[in-house]
């Protein structure tokens, strides 16, 4: 399912039964002191240059300290997407922490100790309503104040009733001079249908003195949606800069041009997980979605530029200076989920700044990110579409890297049926021959189409973590594919309210659409992936020599059984690799309630550690007097059942 604001969600932490699994269906995880250059381009590539936490070391680390918030999950989460996904950051001489609440929290790296706190004092939080989680904050430093200024230093941050905050980086104090004291309102486009409709949820991406905000709009309510246009404002003053929306309005724009039938009823095209950056440049990127609704587009003929794109826009004006769309004409739910990777990247005998695009579909994007121009070849290649339902007018190709692995299997067949037991595996085979199936692209069906990867990847938010020594970039990806059927509006039974849910499948009451989607994991009638193991992996990549370097599965089912049997199987999850110059990389994501260092030659686990929660975000690292520390947020994950807490857990080696 997709995070673009999902209002409710399957249940995966209960995915076995007797012994049958059920299943289904960033960035800064690295702040160091140094120039803001450097730190730029490692925050870009999840890639930490320390080396004291190392393959002969890393059995050494232990936990140092353990922080908890205080902001816990409700008991009652029916119908609430919560997920602790902070990345914490490196800001002042403090660990600065977002919690799902958003209370901004500055710890003392070394011990953990709280140094102060803020509360934003979101009516939708207090309130219990909405989304609740926090993928991070922005930094910015004013260069022409002098050095005992207030506010000098600031910490932005996006809130879910859609505000902007500014506040002192070494206080938590909000900064007066900003928006009004410390806040600025950011309208929606349109009224909200209910709070939260739009909201801010992942960090604000500040390139030099502009502050960009995305924002999460919920999806499947209606057709006629908010738009999800970008809002910059300057990082001083608060005040409005310019605004991009990914659904062009003007008629002046080139990529009206496709749009058939115009886009005066249609929104979203947001930019919900996080963006990249080059100061240098003057450019963000920013990831979008599909334009509303989500798997029916007869009225939004066409490719829909600039939805589903890598969008690249002049910073200080909000110009579009390129932009490449990864599916045509949506209707997937194939967002572009996580911020680009900025690397150097060795092309015609030179290095070459690069944009590397990882998608939900586990096709990755090279590209030149100053021009947008392909640096492995992308082609043009016929995709299926039998099975449309009635309207629909798919595009007749999707652009395919040339080369490249992808980091997830491509398409479902009867011939991949799977199951614990042969009646499990006959079961599936006799459910699948039952639906619609093919390769990547087959469209949605009103008997039902098996999506593989499923809308919700594949890789998803966290993306990758990329090495510049060996060139090898490590993905995590769900693999288990999904069933999306699309029901006419005449023959769907709703009950009040935005969606239904019926076991694990949910229906959603898209208003203003001919058609209403049903979305469940592809499961046998036992309860178990008719897909086989591993349901969740992590992939290594060469992307230089397009080699796959390992693959391995990614978790263990052990504390999910009734009978606590190791069995590495992998874990649906969320979250994303941190890697390190120490030859590890670091990584959550799984239901086991564990992090884990591989092997970044092998993808041997080398280090593992349980954790008090399910570790659902992106590890950083960092190094203070001395001694480098990992730290990961550990507060679960309610869309995939994981264990929910309010934990910051710190390791570093036994002296």
């Amino acid at each position: 399912m997709n995070t673009k604001n999902s209002v409710s969600i399957f249940p995966f932490g209960k995915m076995l039964q007797c012994g049958l699994v059920l299943a289904a269906v960033a960035v800064a995880p690295l702040v160091l002191a140094g120039d803001s250059t450097k730190e730029q381009y490692h925050r870009s590539s999840k890639h930490s240059p320390l080396t004291q936490i190392n393959r002969e070391t890393v059995a050494k680390l232990d936990k140092a300290w353990e922080y908890h918030t205080g902001d816990l999950p409700p008991a009652d989460m029916t119908g609430k997407l919560i997920a602790f996904e902070d990345q914490p950051s490196m800001i002042e001489g403090n660990l600065v922490v977002c919690s799902i609440k958003r209370r901004i929290i500055a710890l003392d790296p070394a011990t953990g100790k709280q140094r102060w706190t803020f509360d934003p004092k979101d009516p939708l939080d207090e309130n219990n309503i909405g989304m609740r989680k926090c993928r991070g904050v922005g930094h910015w430093v004013d260069k022409t104040a002098d050095e005992n200024t207030s506010c000098k230093s600031r910490i932005l941050l996006g809130t879910a009733d859609y505000r902007l905050l500014a506040i002192d980086a070494k206080t938590g104090k909000p900064c007066a001079n900003f928006g009004e004291n410390g806040v600025v309102k950011i309208p929606p486009s349109k009224p909200e249908l209910f709070p939260g409709e739009v909201m801010a949820t992942s960090d604000p991406a500040v390139i030099n003195d502009v502050v960009v905000v995305g924002s999460a709009v919920a999806d499947n309510q209606r057709v006629g949606a908010p738009s999800g246009r970008v809002m910059a404002y300057h990082a001083r003053t608060g005040q409005f800069m310019w605004e991009f929306d990914p659904v062009p309005r003007s008629e002046s724009d080139p990529a009206m041009k496709s749009w058939a039938k115009g886009t005066d009823n249609f929104g979203q095209g947001n930019v919900w997980s996080s963006m990249s950056y080059d100061n240098d440049l003057d450019l963000v990127y920013l990831p979008t979605t599909s334009s509303s609704s989500d798997f029916y587009g007869g009225d939004r003929v066409g490719d829909n530029n600039y939805t589903t794109s890598t969008v690249a826009l002049r910073g200080s004006t909000g110009e579009v200076v390129w932009h490449f769309q990864s599916v045509h004409h949506n209707v997937f739910d194939y967002d572009v989920p996580s911020a680009p990777l900025l690397i150097d990247y060795p092309f015609e005998g030179k290095m070459v700044p690069a944009l590397v695009q990882n998608t939900k579909m586990g096709i990755i994007f090279v590209l030149d990110r100053a021009t947008g121009n392909p640096l492995v070849p992308i082609e043009e290649r016929p995709v299926p579409q039998d099975g449309k339902v009635a309207g629909e007018v798919l595009s007749p190709t999707q652009p395919f890297t040339v080369g490249m692995p992808t980091a997830v299997k491509h398409g479902f067949s009867p011939d991949d049926a799977w199951g614990f037991t042969p009646v499990d595996k006959w079961l599936c085979k006799r459910k699948i021959e039952a639906l619609n199936y093919g390769d990547i692209y087959t469209p949605a069906s009103e008997k039902g189409t098996i999506f593989s990867p499923s809308m919700g990847g594949g890789p998803n938010w966290g993306g990758g973590a990329y090495d510049p020594v060996s060139h090898i970039m490590v993905v995590p990806s769900n693999r288990v594919p999904t069933v999306m059927k699309l029901i006419p509006r005449e023959k769907a039974v709703l009950k009040k309210g935005p969606q239904k849910v019926e076991g694990l499948a949910m229906t959603f009451d898209v208003e203003g659409s001919p058609y209403v989607p049903q979305i469940e994991p592809l499961l046998s009638p036992l309860g178990a992936p008719c897909s086989s193991p591993p349901w969740a992996g992590l992939i290594a990549i060469d992307i230089v020599k397009k080699e796959i370097v390992w693959d391995v599965p990614l978790g263990s089912i052990e504390k999910l059984m009734p009978v606590p049997i190791p069995m590495e199987l992998g874990t649906p999850g969320a979250g994303g690799p941190l890697v390190t110059a120490g030859g590890l990389v670091f990584i959550g994501y799984t239901l086991d309630d564990m992090i884990r260092a591989f092997d970044l030659k092998t993808g041997e686990v080398v280090w593992s550690a349980d954790l008090p929660a399910g570790g659902n975000s992106v590890p950083v690292t960092y190094e203070v007097g001395g001694e480098q520390y990992i730290v990961i947020t550990a507060g679960g994950h309610s869309m995939y059942g994981a264990t929910m807490g309010d934990s910051v857990v710190a390791y570093k080696l036994k002296k």
